[in-house]
């Protein structure tokens, strides 16, 4: 059995389908205390899905998601498993940052009480805190000076480095990045890459990032997996599944994604 204290992420078989689509095939993934684990695939592959069975932000259609040796999700009563209310869910989530493609930045609050808002409502944390908390992060993803700023008034970039502050805001244990820079202009990838590379570098935590930048996942990734049709092809350390994989289908992928 896993040891949960050093495989914070434990999924076992996870399926899910929209419909007739059948979007997750059985997967499995194991991530461990402060690894950070990239995965690689092309659109549709089902790697954002899984990201969302995760966090149980998808119900999985079967298997299982462990949290530190805990169901996400569900509770075993006798022999089965029923579904936790949504605030236990929610309790569950807030030890899993997740950033999202898009900012998903509350328009009408500044950056710091964007960072400021889940502790506060969450946590209970005090308002002197939280506002302490939320000066600390910003200024660790590079955005001191805007803290009073709306989002309307920040870059993308900008409006991404304040997501990656909230979600680090609740003091997750683990981090999962949907495809972070895909929403970015060009000019503006190497800025949020850098403060996930900081990130990384701490050991601080863990993290899953799903990305398209085979650059920054072969420079930051301790494992890096190759998924497709909702299976995964292959897995292993950057420097060899990037450099020689071993199945011909990563290999037809990296070869349009490097021309």
């Amino acid at each position: 059995m896993m040891d949960a204290a050093v495989t914070p992420i434990r999924a076992r078989g996870i399926r899910k389908s929209f419909g007739a689509l059948e979007v997750l095939k059985g997967v499995d993934l194991d991530l461990g205390k402060g690894e950070v684990l990239g995965i690689l695939g092309p659109s549709g592959s089902g790697k954002s899905t899984l990201l969302r069975c995760i966090n149980h932000l998808e119900r999985p259609d079967g298997g299982m998601v462990e949290f530190h040796g805990v169901p996400v999700g569900y509770k075993r009563v006798g022999n089965k498993f029923r579904e936790l209310p949504e605030r236990d869910i929610q309790k569950q989530r807030a030890a899993m940052g997740m950033v999202f493609q898009r900012f998903n930045l509350f328009p009408h609050l500044t950056a710091r009480q964007n960072v400021m808002a889940a502790p506060r409502q969450v946590l209970g944390l005090s308002q002197p805190a939280a506002s302490e908390r939320a000066e600390r992060l910003m200024k660790q993803v590079g955005l001191a000076d805007k803290l009073e700023t709306y989002p309307n008034m920040l870059s993308g970039g900008q409006q991404q480095r304040v997501a990656i502050a909230r979600a680090m805001a609740m003091e997750p244990t683990v981090l999962l990045f949907d495809e972070p820079t895909s929403a970015l202009d060009p000019e503006l990838v190497g800025e949020v890459l850098d403060v996930i590379r900081a990130l990384a570098d701490s050991h601080a935590m863990s993290m899953v990032v799903v990305t398209h930048e085979i650059g920054f996942a072969r420079s930051v990734a301790d494992r890096v997996m190759f998924m497709d049709d909702g299976a995964v092809i292959e897995e292993g350390v950057p420097d060899d599944l990037l450099t020689r994989p071993s199945h011909e289908r990563t290999r037809a992928f990296l070869r349009r994604i490097l021309a």
